[in-house]
């Protein structure tokens, strides 16, 4: 007898982000919001070449970080679909890729921090969101969302809070930078991935 095919993801959230490295912070987001929207699922897409930063670990180093780091969540999955796109990658882009995928019938939102959302007036393609998908801010500790003046041609966006869990990917490359411990700061396969391949390790934070 062949196995049941899976059900059709109804309401997709897509949390997108260096992931340089994943770490707990972005775990209890996604949890958070996988909880409050009532979504099916939830797909970490590690970017490929992020326009608005200068400096990244490699790709296939924070690709398998981020699969190695959701692997033990059923509803949480992971894409490459910016990985292994050639160029600059855009949320847009993405979003429509995914909705070419999983149909018109699929909610789609967004995921981002309170950092990236109060960048989004400078996001190329921004007003092609809108008929894309929805978005949902994320709070984070010392960013205040309240100061940000949402356009028209934008997308709707959601505020969502969440547990305080004040953990940055810039504070934790530190901490393995100057020989310090990020137990507990990112699952154990990630800090196991991270000393496994010598990452961070003489970097200099841009």
């Amino acid at each position: 007898m062949a196995a049941p095919s899976p059900a059709p993801v109804r309401r997709l959230g897509i949390m997108g982000g260096t992931f340089d490295p994943l770490h707990l912070g972005h775990l209890v987001a996604a949890s958070e919001a996988l909880h409050v929207f009532g979504l099916d699922r939830i797909v970490f897409v590690p970017t490929g070449q992020p326009w608005q930063k200068e400096r990244y670990s490699n790709s296939e180093d924070r690709y398998m970080m981020t699969v190695l780091g959701v692997a033990a969540h059923s509803c949480f999955a992971v894409s490459r679909i910016e990985i292994d796109r050639k160029g600059p990658t855009y949320t847009a882009d993405t979003m429509r890729s995914l909705r070419d995928f999983h149909g018109e019938a699929c909610e789609m939102f967004f995921i981002a921090g309170a950092d990236a959302i109060l960048k989004v007036g400078t996001w190329r393609k921004v007003e092609e969101l809108a008929d894309l998908g929805e978005m949902i801010a994320v709070t984070r500790p010392g960013f205040d969302l309240g100061s940000l003046q949402i356009e028209s041609v934008w997308p709707k966006i959601h505020f969502m809070d969440m547990p305080a869990v004040d953990i940055s990917a810039s504070d934790i490359r530190g901490r393995v930078r100057s020989g310090r411990p990020i137990d507990f700061l990112v699952p154990d396969e990630v800090a196991g991935y991270i000393r496994q391949h010598g990452l961070y390790i003489g970097e200099t934070e841009s």
